[in-house]
């Protein structure tokens, strides 16, 4: 009812208490200088008046003293979600909540992860704690694998539990948790957003920073009978327990259809207060280019070239083996990398590796791409060698475990059927259909019987054999170059002569020639629509009016297909519209809009899209801020860490010998509305469009699609390959 008839009153009244400089907090982090900033506050907020602000109170809940369980109903996977409450965060125990929750679940070592995900009787769990003022939680959530029922799942969850509150974990488990949580510290500063976002947890959470500070030491000094005896304190029967299932709701109420009118926006026009923003005297960041052959140092070990760029901050490394093989030369690869990482070798189980990997701050990972599988080794420097010899020892004496790929099966056999469920899968592979035709990027896949099929001995080979392609090591890390590859030599082998690349698949993006639909039923109240057309090859000459054109016609808030669609007509939830670049330049552009709407409004959505690629509005003011805002992005952008080399590989890939920012950066300037309108008509303007549609047949006959273009019916089987 407020929001029906909100008082005006009393938002003043509201904002005059709270809006006071004793209750706000000012924080900044980044690229300035901390006493001009200081100065500049001062200016700004210095005559602001203290009041006195309200104390926060809250009123306690009633205790939960036995099991609450509900049951949600939707057409997507079955999950279970739990949670415990637990005191607030200024409670004496609050560092324990947080240890309870890593001891749970850590990602490597936890509870959760050996006896329920390494063990694979679970599709998925997790754990993780969250303390506010009032109260905390202790956070649960998993996926049954296959033939298992919501409340199995629920009671292996609730036997981890069991586990923590008779403390049966390792004595060693909690020094573990603080070492990487000393890590993750690390590596939450490594940013100025994260940084930012420290500071401002604490403020809002009325956290004394001095304790933040300390965090990591007094987490150290938690013994293990602590965690037990606050395990049973709060871990009770005392929790709530959401079965989501797999159903169609029937206790939705309806309400009619409002009449809507389209709101004449006033996009030229600025208020006082941006104008006086807009007058204030500025000096724009100056923009920071790569430059390739100063910010990469190039090495080489054997055949394989080295890519390096150091650490200067802190003591993390992140160390990469990229290897040219991917999914389009062997679709076994990503069983292989997922198999891998449930195997132990003849010494060591894979528990055991886990558990030796998380004692030292590390991690390994391997993931197959469409081109390159690349394993990711990360961790602390002084423990670089160990952590290599873990995975090389791995890789090399990986003993084939039946009973594994058998659970393994089962689950990606439950992913499969999962993915059938989800409307975000279907989406992407309507679109790649869209993109390639029928055999497309996303079905390429093995055929059920195929992966069936697949032996320990094949997927172990699989990963074996990595190694004798040809390979690119990428390091970020504290270590010189020198050490780098003097420590890496002995430790990673590379052969004499690389193995000969295996052929790879190709699919050629299809000429759209007619308006057609590419349609999927998923049952649900909305709709969600995609066109898609492939345009031209990659030419770098365009890219910068390819920005500004993305940036005034559809991408963000000020664009006009969000102004139009949804601020003004209010036809989408969500809408966007872009000329995407490839990744290669062999490959082709497309065009991309998209529109989620509810299925009533689909008609007049499609509508209005279809009118913003026909005719494309001039408004001088969005051109310009379009203009304005890819200069700024570029201004304030700053490519740090391993992220220069990635960005280099990726100039590589579309034969770009430089930094593609720096011809953006003076060419916007240059691009004029006349360009901007060429652009539109040569590329989207009366063009045909592949339109992929998700939605409810029964909401969206096909007698309303076909008005848009020829229908096909895209069944899940076409879709996904299997």
């Amino acid at each position: 009812e407020h929001l029906k008839n909100p008082s005006l009153v009393e938002i003043r009244k509201y904002f005059n208490t709270y809006y006071v400089p004793n209750n706000m907090g000012v924080i900044l982090s980044g690229d300035f200088d901390p006493d001009q900033a200081i100065a500049k506050i001062d200016k700004a907020f210095g005559a602001m008046q203290a009041k006195p602000v309200p104390k926060y109170t809250f009123e306690q809940e009633d205790p939960i003293t036995k099991p609450i369980v509900k049951d949600v109903v939707g057409p997507n996977a079955e999950s279970l979600t739990m949670g415990f409450r637990l005191p607030g965060n200024k409670d004496k125990d609050v560092l324990l909540a947080d240890l309870v929750g890593a001891i749970l679940t850590n990602g490597k070592a936890g509870l959760l992860d050996l006896d329920l995900v390494k063990k694979q009787k679970l599709q998925r769990a997790s754990a993780t704690t969250y303390t506010l003022i009032d109260h905390g939680i202790l956070y649960l959530s998993a996926s049954p694998t296959t033939g298992q029922s919501l409340e199995q799942v629920k009671d292996l969850v609730l036997g981890e539990i069991d586990k923590l509150k008779k403390g049966d974990f390792d004595d060693d488990l909690i020094t573990s948790i603080v070492n990487n949580i000393k890590k993750s510290k690390i590596q939450e500063t490594e940013s100025y957003g994260n940084r930012a976002g420290l500071l401002m947890d604490a403020f809002t959470s009325e956290l004394d920073w001095k304790d933040q500070v300390a965090y990591v030491n007094n987490l150290s000094k938690i013994k293990k009978e602590d965690v037990v005896a606050f395990a049973n304190k709060y871990l009770g029967d005392n929790y709530v327990a959401v079965f989501k299932r797999k159903g169609e709701r029937t206790d939705l109420q309806k309400i009619d259809k409002p009449q809507i009118t389209p709101v004449e926006t006033n996009a030229g026009e600025q208020s006082p207060f941006v104008k006086h923003v807009d007058e204030m005297a500025s000096t724009p960041s100056a923009p920071l280019f790569l430059d390739y052959a100063k910010d990469i140092q190039k090495s080489k070990i054997g055949k394989a070239e080295v890519l390096y760029v150091q650490n200067k901050d802190n003591g993390l490394y992140r160390l990469r083996f990229r290897y040219k093989i991917g999914t389009l030369n062997d679709l076994k690869l990503p069983y292989a990398t997922q198999y891998i990482q449930f195997l132990g070798t003849d010494k060591k189980s894979a528990e055991q590796i886990s558990k030796e990997f998380y004692k030292i701050a590390s991690s390994f990972s391997i993931a197959a791409s469409e081109e390159y599988t690349t394993v990711t080794i990360e961790g602390l420097q002084e423990n670089f060698s160990q952590a290599v010899k873990l995975y090389e020892d791995l890789i090399a004496n990986a003993k084939p475990d039946a009973d594994a790929l058998k659970a393994l099966k089962a689950r990606i056999n439950k992913a499969r059927k999962d993915a059938k469920l989800s409307k975000q899968a279907i989406m992407q592979g309507l679109t790649s259909y869209a993109l390639y035709g029928a055999q497309n990027k996303f079905n390429n896949t093995l055929s059920d019987a195929q992966i069936e099929g697949l032996t320990p001995q094949e997927l172990i080979s699989e990963v074996k054999d990595l190694n004798g392609f040809e390979q690119t090591i990428i390091y970020y890390g504290p270590a010189t170059v020198s050490e780098l590859v003097t420590t890496l030599k002995p430790l990673h082998e590379i052969p004499v002569k690389f193995a000969a690349e295996k052929p790879m698949k190709t699919f050629t993006q299809v000429e759209q020639t007619k308006n057609q639909v590419l349609f999927t039923d998923y049952n649900m109240v909305q709709a969600e629509t995609r066109w898609i057309r492939n345009s031209d090859v990659y030419d770098p000459q365009s890219a910068t009016v390819v920005d500004v054109f993305n940036n005034y016609f559809g991408g963000g808030m000020g664009s006009l297909v969000f102004q139009t669609i949804r601020e003004s007509k209010a036809l989408a939830y969500s809408t966007y519209g872009y000329y995407v670049s490839p990744s290669k330049k062999e490959d082709r552009y497309y065009v991309l809009g998209y529109v989620g709407s509810q299925a009533d409004k689909f008609n007049d959505a499609v509508k209005a899209m279809n009118e913003l690629f026909t005719t494309l509005p001039e408004l001088p003011a969005n051109f310009e801020l379009a203009k304005s805002q890819v200069k700024k992005d570029i201004q304030t952008e700053r490519i740090t860490q391993d992220n220069i080399i990635f960005n280099y590989l990726g100039a590589q890939r579309l034969g770009l010998k430089d930094d593609i920012r720096k011809q953006i950066y003076n060419d916007v300037d240059k691009v004029t509305m006349d360009d901007i309108k060429k652009f539109h008509q040569a590329k989207f303007s009366g063009k045909p469009y592949t339109y992929v549609i998700v939605a409810s047949e029964n909401k969206l006959p096909e007698s309303e699609l076909s008005k848009i273009g020829e229908v096909k019916k895209v069944s899940l089987e076409e879709l996904f390959g299997y």
